[in-house]
């Protein structure tokens, strides 16, 4: 899915969030006609050509190096993330990212030992996410702090899916903007990883057609994988958690991650956790997959 218009959009929205002095560059104090850095700032602080760089931002050149990718993302002061995906969209990924003639058809499947680990996690929600965001198996656990993923169709157990179109998770999440913007950047992080999966090219379908938000972040280009870090729920059971999140990916397939979720240990989000746990015991299954 990446293009020419990924490259040039992706440039210009990444310099139109600096000013010259976040790069060193000191300025006429006049008026500037437009917010962000003009084409000539970047190219002087890429120690590239103007012209080399416009031609760039107008998707007019067939192949750029490495090393004046790099240049631009230290220009454009990108992280590491945002620097490999500005490699990838200018054609320039390493194979190894990739994988995806081997898996872009291929149906996932848990094994047996993760579906064990699933179960043992008793008191921490857990689940394994798979292309394009996809709900390949969960525990009791998170089906009482998420929803029951059994009652969905499988087409539609998929993280990013519920964040857009399923208006429960709006209240269950207590930041939801940060939310769907961390699910939208994963969505174009891994699109431009596997720009040929039908599966992620489907998801992404619908959700630009039937989500405004999702439109709207897709446009921003912003990128990001999932790793750690807290949210906070308004859970309509038990009320407000703040949890912490780890993501765990396998290394023979990295399209799978195990993501568990905990609770400060002795804190109102743990008795909190306790509570919903011993609320759903009775009604809930321990694992389930699709």
């Amino acid at each position: 899915m990446s293009s020419p218009t990924d490259l040039r959009e992706f440039l210009r929205i990444r310099r139109s969030r600096l000013a010259p002095e976040d790069i060193g560059l000191s300025t006429d104090g006049g008026i500037r006609r437009v917010a962000g850095l003009r084409r000539e700032e970047v190219a002087q602080a890429a120690a590239i050509s103007v012209d080399y760089y416009t031609r760039m931002e107008q998707g007019r050149v067939s192949a750029v190096s490495a090393e004046i990718l790099d240049s631009l993302a230290r220009a454009l002061r990108l992280d590491d993330e945002e620097t490999r995906h500005l490699h990838r969209i200018a054609g320039t990924t390493p194979h190894s990212w990739h994988r995806q003639s081997a898996d872009r058809h291929q149906k996932q499947t848990v094994r047996p030992t993760l579906r064990n680990m699933l179960d043992s996690l008793i008191g921490h929600p857990a689940l394994v996410m798979g292309r394009a965001m996809s709900v390949l198996a969960w525990n009791r656990a998170a089906a009482a702090l998420l929803g029951d993923f059994g009652d969905l169709r499988p087409a539609d157990r998929n993280i990013a899916k519920m964040t857009f179109l399923d208006r429960n998770s709006r209240d269950l999440y207590a930041n939801w903007k940060e939310h769907a913007r961390e699910n939208a950047a994963c969505l174009r992080l891994e699109a431009a990883r596997y720009p040929e999966d039908p599966l992620l090219t489907s998801v992404i379908g619908e959700l630009a057609v039937k989500s405004p938000e999702f439109r709207s972040l897709w446009a921003d280009h912003r990128v990001r994988d999932k790793t750690s870090g807290a949210k906070g729920f308004h859970h309509p059971i038990v009320g407000d958690l703040r949890l912490f999140h780890e993501t765990l990916r396998l290394v023979d397939d990295p399209r799978q991650t195990l993501v568990v979720y905990s609770a400060a240990s002795g804190s109102s989000s743990a008795d909190a956790l306790r509570l919903l746990l011993d609320w759903t015991s009775d009604s809930q299954h321990d694992a389930v997959s699709s």
